[in-house]
């Protein structure tokens, strides 16, 4: 399942949040969200596997990315309801 690291005060994840919610896709059954704010477990997790700590980032098995507009992308290509 596509893992997305986020954290609440971020426009960028609120933006990609929301463009999951219009393109059909449900949160526990399409992706997981996790909390990266700093200093979380997610946080640190974002770090270690991309090498710098920004969000939103997106986790789909060893695949991974940051920045909002190619996440959303990436939803549109893989997961989005027809």
């Amino acid at each position: 399942m596509i893992q997305l690291y986020l954290s609440a005060h971020c426009p960028f994840c609120q933006k990609v949040l929301r463009a999951a919610k219009q393109l059909g896709l449900k949160e526990g059954k399409d992706f997981s969200t996790i909390d990266a704010a700093p200093g979380t477990p997610g946080a640190d997790v974002v770090l270690s596997v991309g090498g710098d700590y920004m969000v939103p980032f997106l986790v789909d098995g060893d695949y991974f990315m940051y920045e909002s507009d190619d996440i959303i992308e990436y939803l549109k290509k893989n997961l989005a309801k027809s």
